[in-house]
């Protein structure tokens, strides 16, 4: 007899177990593309404001006038927008104490906007750490099943006289849909991470390169009074 080896029919066909196991390899699955997806358009988003306040910060623009549109816009800007406004601001607190020194300046300012990138880069790792559990997990939980599924099938088969091939192959084929799935849901997880952990490097490294170039700005014109952008 031809027996129907669908993937459709084998995961029906499976123990209540492994069932199990696959329905929440699945779930796992699609809450992983969604946090794909996600993580892929917010840094996609972060970059692009990134880069325009960069544009914006070496044109040349007043820098006050820099906070003030940064201070407007606080929800809608980006990580490097919302670190300079934090350096800007604790700046701008010192010297209205009467606060003189060049060093208690760029002190406040530089630890204001570390606060700030600390926040920024929590941020930005969100969700990370869920792909790493489910790249590292998934295969494993999905071996869990397959084993289960093979020694229900196997068990099945004690009763039995004569035992072939075609007898103890749905049951192992059934069991093997749970490391395919495990796997299904793991290679995506993975390589997304890798994908954002690189992304995410580049962002850090670059902000903390802002951080000291605004740094130096600040503190070549703390004789002005109104200072001016790079």
């Amino acid at each position: 007899m031809n027996q129907d080896m669908s993937i459709l029919t084998m995961v029906l066909h499976a123990s209540w177990v492994v069932q199990a196991v696959m329905a929440l390899l699945m779930g796992v699955s699609i809450a992983s593309w969604a946090a794909i997806f996600r993580k892929l358009f917010s840094l996609g988003r972060i970059k692009k404001l990134n880069d325009q306040f960069e544009r914006d910060f070496w044109s040349g623009t007043n820098l006050n006038d820099l906070f003030a549109s940064a201070a407007q816009n606080a929800k809608l800007a980006g990580p490097m927008e919302r670190i300079f406004a934090s350096g800007m601001r604790e700046f701008q607190k010192l010297r209205e104490r009467r606060i003189n020194d060049v060093g208690t300046l760029m002190d406040g300012a530089r630890r204001a906007m570390r606060a700030s990138f600390q926040r920024e880069m929590d941020t930005i790792e969100s969700q990370l750490s869920f792909l790493a559990s489910v790249g590292s997990v998934s295969p494993y939980v999905g071996l869990f099943g397959t084993v289960w599924g093979i020694m229900h099938a196997f068990t099945g088969l004690a009763g039995l006289q004569t035992v072939t091939l075609a007898t103890v192959a749905p049951g192992i084929a059934e069991a093997l849909v749970a490391t395919a799935i495990g796997l299904f849901s793991a290679i995506p997880a993975v390589v997304a991470y890798n994908r954002f952990a690189r992304d995410i490097d580049r962002i850090s490294i670059h902000l903390e390169t802002f951080i000291e170039e605004f740094s130096n700005i600040l503190q070549r014109n703390l004789g002005g009074n109104t200072p001016a952008g790079g």
